[in-house]
């Protein structure tokens, strides 16, 4: 069978050539240039709309939205913030740079968070940070309550989650702020890009200015200008502003989104439904109401060592697949014992055993039927014949 590209992103839609021709004419890239109608404004108007929120704020990158997101919550410095222990680095460091410390809890093999040890861990936190990594969703409905019964804002770092539905609502919609992504390996591709949403005019506010709204550029976000007037030099700028050309990208896949999330899930379901047949190979379900947005897969690995792990994710790279197996690489970022820039770094014994035998997988939304079943067919033959040698 035909291997296909599993590194490469869905072509962007003819629609946004003339925009961009218009932006390359006129040079129009400053999102504050024009006195109204900005491509970044009309973004921020269309996505908020889109995810039935009443404030959107584009930004350089998701890790931008996370830190000015906890700066917008006027944390004190040194706040504690509790982070899963199953995430990107970027989500630490934006702990870090916001003057923060993360507290890591615990996963579990399905890749969500350990209610335990996360409503143990809440007592002494001053805010949360939910990541839906790799677009799982945890128990939202627990940690809502735990969250709200311990007076503690929660943001949603829903980078691999754009489209995902919680029991009807949004995932990014369900905290006092949620950040997503426009990296190319993303549901919607700029290469580089996010965006924060809130109901919260003040806390969007603050984070419109410390993101780069200097002197009075702020008043071109017509639908705050009282949330705004407190401020007025009152905070720090950071200049992590998303420029026109980036959100002209972005626009023009908006539209995109419905049929991406449904052949992304249709993908995902059937590559998982192939490797399900493998003894050996374990894809966690979704829970009752979570109705995912994928562009990956990830599962695990069942009776194998990690010698045997590693041999099998060393024969699908030689026939063709890149299978990453989050905990076997000295410096992968998403395994919490490289984030070595965190102070008192804790072990987590049961997120540390979940990724040596966790794997992962691309598969962009633009895979035919058959691409899944040749990815699927590669991962099944390594497996089985790693199992075999080993026994």
């Amino acid at each position: 069978m035909r291997l296909p590209d599993i590194h490469q992103a869905e072509p962007l839609p003819d629609a946004v050539r003339s925009e961009v021709d218009r932006l390359l004419r006129t040079g129009d890239l400053f999102r504050y240039t024009a006195e109204a109608d900005a491509p970044a404004t009309l973004l921020e108007t269309e996505f908020a709309a889109m995810m039935g929120v009443k404030y959107a704020l584009a930004v350089s990158s998701c890790s931008a939205a996370l830190f000015l997101s906890l700066k917008a919550l006027d944390l004190p410095r040194d706040a504690r913030v509790l982070i899963p222990g199953f995430t990107f680095a970027a989500v630490p460091s934006a702990v870090v740079h916001a003057d923060c410390q993360p507290v890591l809890c615990e996963v579990d093999a399905t890749y969500r968070i350990d209610l335990e040890d996360f409503a143990a861990k809440l007592a002494g936190v001053d805010a949360v940070i939910i990541s839906h990594m790799r677009g799982h969703t945890s128990d939202m409905d627990a940690i809502l309550r735990l969250c709200e019964a311990a007076d503690v804002p929660m943001i949603e770092d829903a980078a691999h989650s754009l489209g995902t539905i919680w029991r009807g609502r949004r995932i990014g919609t369900l905290g006092r702020i949620g950040c997503f992504s426009f990296q190319s390996y993303k549901m919607i591709n700029a290469g580089e890009g996010g965006i924060l949403v809130t109901d919260d005019a003040d806390l969007v506010a603050r984070a419109i200015i410390m993101s780069g709204a200097y002197e009075h550029n702020w008043k071109k976000h017509q639908a705050l200008q009282e949330a705004f007037a407190t401020h007025q030099n009152r905070l720090p700028l950071y200049n992590l502003r998303l420029n026109n050309l980036s959100a002209a990208l972005v626009r023009a896949q908006l539209p995109e989104l419905p049929r991406r999330v449904a052949d992304g899930r249709r993908n995902h379901d059937l590559v998982a439904g192939l490797l399900a047949t493998s003894p050996h190979i374990c894809v966690p379900s979704p829970l009752p109401g979570e109705e995912r947005a994928p562009d990956s897969i990830q599962f695990n690995l069942v009776g194998l060592d990690t010698a045997g792990i590693a041999a099998f994710a060393d024969r699908a790279a030689a026939a063709g697949v890149k299978v990453q197996v989050f905990g076997l690489s000295a410096d992968n970022a998403r395994a919490f014992w490289n984030w070595k820039f965190i102070d008192d770094l804790p072990d987590l014994p049961q997120t540390r055993a979940m990724l040596m035998q966790a794997c992962d997988v691309r598969l962009p939304v633009q895979l035919t039927p058959d691409d899944c079943h040749a990815v699927a067919q590669v991962l099944l033959d390594a497996v089985s014949d790693v199992s075999k040698a080993a026994a």
